[in-house]
């Protein structure tokens, strides 16, 4: 972990001067969506390669006992990255039109995987448009990447593991707060949270947002001292979940940036809820 950049966040204005030798990835992806690589097709950061994040930034939901979102089997992702063209020397860059939340997955698979300098372009593709960079259509097809990946480099709980956060250290859901509360589950079968944790929706923990201008992340003076206000300490034990492991990893990486690491819980709610002895928390 010592390896990786504590402050992975790239301005898009400063992209133009890595795009002759970073490898720039485009995660487009929305729930409820299948467009993503439509969008890619259509227009594009030049020299950026697709990236699924259903096929291989997640293995097959199979019987669902790992959620809706597992992790990729280890073949399959650096399959993946050397496809489109990753090696483990060049810089990695990724974007999408989600607030973060699919970029980040691949930021925080790639470093997971042991990558030492993947970042994540602060406003995603609209604050690129916003720059004035030139587009690109059509499918870039890279020579293949050597990048050898191994699972292990950022940490990782379980379901056991996330309730003994919960008891004994700090579990942040990071789901809307009407889901957290379990008034509604568009996606899962059952609704409510685990019991103890706490309640800090990502969107409005870790962006700045304005009308007419892209969503980008907020400064590290402001991440640190909103979750220090949220109870998290530097010095203390973190976990984090969503829905499926996806957003989560929006929250790791906004906490990265202000000097914690902390612990993912991949299957999240989705496979808490597999097991119906597991318990179930609903409101504040």
């Amino acid at each position: 972990m010592d390896g990786h950049r504590p402050d992975a966040l790239l301005a898009a204005a400063d992209l133009p001067s890595m795009t002759p030798y970073a490898r720039i990835l485009d995660v487009r992806y929305a729930l409820g969506r299948s467009d993503g690589h439509a969008q890619y097709l259509a227009g594009h950061v030049p020299g950026a390669v697709y990236v699924d994040l259903d096929t291989e930034l997640a293995d097959p939901v199979g019987d669902g006992s790992r959620g809706r979102h597992p992790l990729p089997d280890p073949e399959r992702f650096v399959v993946a990255m050397r496809r489109s063209g990753v090696t483990r020397e060049q810089t990695v860059v990724v974007y999408d039109d989600w607030q973060g939340a699919a970029a980040t997955r691949a930021w925080w698979l790639l470093t997971y995987f042991g990558h030492p300098d993947v970042r994540v372009l602060d406003g995603g593709w609209k604050g690129y448009l916003a720059t004035g960079g030139p587009v690109d259509a059509g499918e870039v097809l890279p020579a293949p990447g050597d990048f050898v990946g191994t699972p292990g480099h950022l940490p990782v709980v379980d379901a056991e593991g996330a309730e003994r956060l919960a008891r004994e250290g700090l579990l942040v859901d990071v789901r809307a707060p009407e889901r957290f509360r379990g008034e509604i589950e568009p996606l899962d079968p059952v609704a409510g949270h685990i019991p103890g944790a706490v309640n800090v929706p990502f969107v409005e923990a870790n962006l700045e947002t304005g009308e007419g201008r892209p969503t980008s992340f907020r400064s590290r003076d402001d991440l640190r001292a909103f979750y220090e206000r949220a109870g998290v300490r530097a010095d203390g034990e973190v976990g984090v979940y969503c829905g499926s492991g996806v957003t989560a990893t929006h929250t790791v990486f906004a906490l990265r940036r202000t000097g914690v690491t902390a612990v993912l819980y991949p299957g999240s709610w989705s496979e808490w809820v597999t097991d119906r002895t597991r318990p179930v928390a609903t409101g504040a």
